[in-house]
């Protein structure tokens, strides 16, 4: 009886694993900006493309210049960054999109008002 439930236990694990992998497999890995990167006049970059919740937005830029801030809408409308906002600054960063709403600003100054802003619906 023991060596069932052994068996029982590595075959769940297995089927655990499996799961994982699939489920990472479809996700879908993007370059913020493309070739060009996380720059100015970016903020159109995401139309016409259908994201999901789990695809990696990967922002490439230079960090002595630029940044990426995680805001909500109205951070994003407004190009606010509010205190406690998630920065990341090593200029090769990568968040995983959540279902819903994701927002993107650069927070240095003017950068957001010249269209380095995204603004990604992942299903």
């Amino acid at each position: 009886m023991a060596q069932g439930r052994g068996s029982v236990v590595k075959c769940m694990g297995v089927m655990l694993c499996l799961m994982v992998c699939l489920k990472t497999s479809f996700a879908a890995n993007y370059t913020v900006g493309d070739d060009s990167g996380w720059r100015l006049g970016v903020s159109s970059w995401p139309n016409g493309k259908s994201f999901k919740a789990g695809d990696v937005l990967e922002f490439k830029y230079n960090k002595l210049f630029h940044d990426v801030v995680v805001v909500n809408k109205g951070g994003h409308d407004w190009c606010i960054s509010t205190a406690g906002a998630p920065k990341m600054q090593t200029g090769d960063d990568r968040v995983t999109l959540k279902k819903g709403d994701n927002y993107f600003i650069c927070s240095f100054p003017f950068h957001c008002l010249l269209g380095m802003k995204i603004a990604i619906t992942a299903e």
